[in-house]
Parts: structure tokens; sequence; C-alpha cells
């Protein structure tokens, strides 16, 4: 008498059925077709973040105050929050002039010329707020919706909601400009969503990602090695059951594969006219480094990879958008390193029809203070401003964004959102919108718990949508 057939799993029944390079593609259509279709019709199919690390301040970039400039060097006339350091109550007043650009007539700092001149592509959002002052909690918070480590960042929660259209390449790419954030790339992480599912790090340099070009070895050798490896892997799935990391190295080591063949080409800017290479400032000192980035995520979008996130370049001397001290040098060294290469790829994206489908978001993890910080007793060259998540600003294009609108407001000097406050789980809620997604409904079972990257939080900014 026979016993009763062992019932499988998928997983299981995948694990037993997979056999060499046809069982790896198996798996890796398996999971792409695992992947949720978009909830409603999505008018953005990427998402490119112009991560400006450090907290770029709002009253000397997007929100002018002329009362800061009567002002200057007064006591400010209300009790100021604690948040990193113990500042001066005393006014600063931007050093940076602004002027009224395009049919909007929206207010922009000499700092950002170029991206001025696109202004009527932007929806500058004047009323952003965070719940952390301190950089690490305020970076986690910026990218997972939690200021704690180990949640997945919004990059994940889009790939892992949407897949990627790139068979060659990962659906979440960051570009590293020569500095992590602090938090470090548990900013980019997957947490507890499969492994897959975390941003790959491309970083600087000829050889962007660490040990993927072969050494020695001809690419049938490499295949003969993958069967192995593969074999090896899914032995020890067939033991212990579905173990992510595992899952995650067998599509991982494939997809490395793959990309040997795509990244050289990606990063060839041969094809690219020169134009479009001065376009981006790759013929300049201070613009060279970040316009190259700018020119790979354009590339990146033509490639199908679905979310891509820039860091702020280094600069010798200068604390990415961090400025306690000597704030007007150092961010005229930010913004000149930002400024053109920003403007050539919204400008890039539209001339090629791609901007809206691509969501362009630009922002910090917080702004600053409108009071000064005094780091050297006083000397006025040298004052800068602290931590800000009260009230700051960042901007939108593209995607599905309404073009040439100013939403929410801070009060006089710029230190907290009064007007249309919208929150960071309001950011991400609109960004997942735009993407098709409900962020209500892009969910993940976790410890006993529907967890979601807006956390129990989150309204679509509906007034900033075209």
């Amino acid at each position: 008498m026979y016993g009763r057939p062992e019932s499988l799993s998928r997983r299981q029944m995948l694990c037993r059925c997979a056999n060499g390079i046809g069982g790896m593609a198996l798996l890796h259509q398996m999971a792409q077709a695992a992947t949720r279709t978009p909830h409603h019709a999505a008018k953005a199919k990427s998402v490119i973040f112009l991560f400006m690390d450090g907290g770029p301040s709002q009253m000397d970039t997007f929100d002018p105050k002329p009362r800061l400039t009567r002002e200057n060097g007064q006591k400010i006339p209300f009790a100021t929050p604690t948040t990193v350091f113990n500042i001066s109550d005393k006014i600063y007043a931007s050093p940076f002039s602004f002027q009224k650009y395009g049919q909007s007539g929206a207010e922009v700092s000499e700092l950002f010329p170029n991206v001025a001149t696109c202004v009527d592509d932007l929806a500058i959002i004047r009323s952003m707020v965070a719940d952390h002052s301190e950089h690490t909690a305020a970076n986690y918070f910026m990218h997972s919706g939690s200021g704690f480590q180990g949640r997945p960042s919004m990059g994940s929660w889009v790939n892992y909601g949407l897949g990627s259209e790139s068979e060659n390449l990962p659906g979440f790419i960051v570009l590293e400009g020569g500095l992590i954030p602090p938090g470090g790339l548990d900013c980019f992480g997957a947490g507890f969503l499969p492994a897959s599912y975390q941003g790959t790090l491309f970083r600087k340099g000829e050889h962007p990602i660490a040990d993927l070009e072969p050494v020695g070895e001809t690419p049938a050798q490499q295949r003969s090695k993958l069967e192995l490896l593969g074999k090896l892997n899914r032995g020890v799935l067939e033991r212990f059951g579905a173990v992510s990391e595992i899952e995650a190295t067998i599509s991982g080591y494939e997809l490395a594969f793959r990309m040997q063949s795509e990244v050289p080409g990606l990063l060839d800017f041969s094809t690219e006219s020169e134009a479009t290479k001065k376009l981006y400032g790759l013929d300049g000192e201070l613009t060279a480094e970040f316009g190259r980035e700018c020119l790979i995520a354009r590339r990146l979008v033509e490639r199908g990879v679905r979310f891509i996130e820039l860091l702020s370049p280094a600069r010798r001397g200068i604390d990415r958008w961090d400025q306690h001290s000597n704030l007007e040098d150092g961010h005229r060294v930010n913004a000149k390193s930002t400024d053109q290469p920003i403007a050539a790829l919204l400008k890039d994206l539209k001339a090629r029809g791609l901007l809206d489908q691509t969501l362009v978001v630009w922002g910090g993890e917080f702004g600053r203070t409108p009071c000064a910080q005094y780091p050297d007793g006083g000397y006025v060259k040298v004052v800068g401003r602290d931590h800000n998540p009260f009230g700051f600003t960042m901007w939108m294009a593209g995607g599905g964004v309404k073009g040439g609108i100013v939403h929410g407001a801070t009060d006089e000097y710029g230190y907290y959102a009064v007007d249309k406050k919208v929150h960071v789980h309001d950011l991400h809620a609109t960004m997942l919108h735009l993407l098709g997604l409900n962020h209500k409904q892009l969910t993940f079972r976790y410890s006993g718990r529907d967890m979601r990257l807006t956390d129990v939080a989150g309204e679509v900014v509906k007034e900033v949508l075209a």
C-alpha cells in the first residue's frame, strides 16, 4: 500500500524541478511574475531621486524670506526648538538674492540659475515636515518612512511593488558620488522585504560594481561555475526550505552575469553627442561628477530601471549640504556642482519624451534654521545654520506632477510649515500614487503585521498632481 503523496509548496516545487540554466531562468521569470501589477493607471514608470545629503537651506534655495533681511542680526521673536546644536537666537539673512522665473513667476535663489529655467516644470513644495533632526535617523526616515535602522527603502518598496522592466539591470540603483550618507547602506536596504529588492550601489569611477568583471575566465567557464553554484544553493533550499537570502543569491549571480555585458555599454558615453556632454557639464571641474551621475540616470531610465537615486558628490573641504559654518561658500559649491547637471537632466528627459513618465524628486533629509550658528566666535563669514525638520523645501517634476506651482508655505522666518503641510509620509504616498500604487495596499506581512512604507499615515497630495 502506497503512502499518501507528499504535498509540495510552490517554493518546494520550484526547488525540485529547477535544473541548470533553464531552472535558473524559470526562477527568475517566476520572481518577475510574482511582482504586483499597479493598483491603478500609472503616470510615472520610473523615479529619479536627487538626494541632497546634509539638508539644503530652504530660505537660501527655493523659499525666500524678506523678513530675514529686514531683521538680520535681531533676536527671533519666539522660542526656538532644540534640534542638534545650541544655536543662537539671532536671525541670519540669506546671503543670496532671489528672482522670479518662468510663466509661474516662482522665486528661485541665485544658487540655481539653471534649474530656475525649468521652474515651469517644477512643483515646489515649501511645507515639508519630518520627524527627526539628526542626520542618521532623518536619512532612514526620508528613505524608509521610519527613523529606525532595518526598514525597507522606498526604492525597495517600488521595486517590490512593480518589479523592473530591465532584464539586465537591477530595479533599484544608487549612484554614489564619493559620499555615503549617515546611516550607511541601510538607507538603501530591503529590510524585511526579500533581499533581491535592495538597492545596488554603483560607485564612482570606471568600475562601479566590485568584482563584476571576470578575471581570466571565459563566458563558458563562468556559466559552468554558475550552474554549479546554482545546484549547491538549490540543494540548501531543498533541505531547509525558502530562505530569501539564498534565493536572492541565486538570482543575483544570474543578474550579475548579464550585467557584465550591459554595464560597459551603460557607461560608454561615446554614443552621446558633444552637445549632450557639454549640457550635463562633463567638461567642468565642479560639474563633471554629478553631471556623470545625471547622464547615467537618464540612460538607466531608457533601459527600464525603476528607481534611481543620485547621491551628492564629495567636495574637498565641503561637508555635503550640512553647513553649520561657512554656509555661503558651502552652499555655493554644492549648488554649483549640481545645478547645471540637474537642469540638463530635466531638459534632456523632456526633449526625449521621457519626462512625462519619469518622476524626478529633489531634496534632503530636512532643512535648516533661520537663526545663525556661530562656530568661531561670531565672525559673520563663517556663520552657518542648524538642522530644521519643522519646515523645509523639496520639489518634484515630470511623471504626472503639475508643473509651475508652489505648494504650501512656511512662516515669515522659514522656521515652521504653516500652510498645506506635507509630511514625509505624504510625499511617499504621492510618489507611490504616481507610480500606480496605493500606499495603503502596498503591504508586506512581517512580525504579525501588514507593514507599509507610510506606516499608518500618509495622504496623497492631490494639489500637485497634473
